[in-house]
């Protein structure tokens, strides 16, 4: 799952190296576009559906607080 998490990311912005242990939206590596667009991608890739309420940059901000969001709407 951190792979595809990391594909995703890169994809999403090659500029940036997802592997540092940063704060993905503090750093601003990621912004509000960003987040929609890494949001359809997760649906698409993880074929589950981002409850509204979990789009909050807390769950964004890591590799590991993505990965669990993932899990929490019933990513495998």
């Amino acid at each position: 799952m951190r792979e595809k998490i990391i594909k995703i990311l890169t994809e999403l912005r090659p500029e940036f190296d997802f592997n540092e242990d940063v704060d993905f939206i503090d750093e601003g590596m990621l912004d509000s576009f960003d987040v929609v667009n890494l949001v359809t991608e997760l649906d698409s890739t993880f074929e589950i559906s981002i409850d509204g309420v979990d789009i909050l940059p807390e769950n964004f901000a890591s590799i590991d607080s993505i990965e669990k969001l993932l899990i929490k709407n019933g990513a495998k």
